[in-house]
Parts: structure tokens; sequence; C-alpha cells
């Protein structure tokens, strides 16, 4: 009969191999993994600024259909995004006084983790990272970096 004294078990050689699999296995994942991440924070950036333009939007056409008075420096957009949260006060068909609101809450901007967006005036450039403070107009994040297509997330 044969020898039964062997030993059973993996050899360095063996080891080292299964390392270096696993190894090369997770320098290819994180890569994809990061990718994945960006590319939701992107989506969420676009969904979240979709949001916000939309509710400014529906201010500017609520204040015109309404006839609604406003100060002529803000061409009918609110002062402030908190003005789309806080909404305004009108006259219904049966003279209630009312209050349209046009957003919950400020949505988190993704890309800076925070609720402070930067603000465009209907009278500023539109390049301008400066706010006139007039009204509001139009956002955009504050993140300096570069989405997956190459374009600066502030130019979204």
């Amino acid at each position: 009969m044969g020898c039964k004294n062997r030993t059973r078990g993996f050899s360095l050689i063996e080891l080292l191999i299964v390392v270096l699999i696993i190894s090369i296995l997770a320098l290819v994942a994180i890569p994809m993994v990061e990718t994945s991440v960006k590319r939701e924070k992107e989506i969420q950036l676009r969904r979240n600024l979709r949001t916000i333009i939309t509710a400014i939007d529906e201010y500017r056409k609520f204040i015109i259909k309404n006839k609604i008075e406003h100060d002529e420096d803000t061409y009918g957009y609110p002062e402030t995004l908190e003005t789309l949260i806080d909404g305004i006060e009108y006259e219904d068909k049966q003279g209630e006084d009312r209050i349209q609101k046009f957003l919950r809450k400020i949505p988190v901007d993704p890309m800076t983790n925070s609720y402070e967006w930067g603000l465009r005036s209907y009278q500023d450039k539109r390049d301008s990272t400066s706010w006139s403070g007039d009204n509001v107009y139009d956002v955009y994040t504050k993140s300096e970096r570069k989405a997956l297509d190459g374009t600066y997330y502030k130019g979204w």
C-alpha cells in the first residue's frame, strides 16, 4: 500500500496564485464601482435640478396666470428658493385666501452634499457665477468637478 503521510492543504505557489487572481479582480472592480457611484450621483443631480427648475417655472406660470402682483425686478420669478417652499398667498375664485406651494423642501445637491445651490437671476449672464439677488431664474451645482462625459457639473 502507498504512503499515507501526505498532508492536505495548499502549497505556497497555489496560495500566491489565488491571492494574485483576487487582486486582479479587485483592481478591475474598483473603477467600475467608482464609475457606477458617480453615474448615480449624476442621475440624482439631473433629477434634482429638474425638480427645482420645474418648480421655478411653475411659480412664474402661476404668477402670470393668476395676475398676482410682484416686484417688477423679479420678472415673476421667485426671490429665493425658500419662496418655492413658503408658497404664494392668493385669493381663489370663491374669494378665500389660499397658499400655493411649489416645493416641499429644497433637494440636496448630490455633488456637494449640501442644500446650497448656485443661483442665477434673470438679469445675470448664462455663465455667471455670482448671483445678483434680484430673483431665482436658474440653479446649478457649485461642484468644480467634471462629469463622466467631460463637462463640468456646474454647467448643467
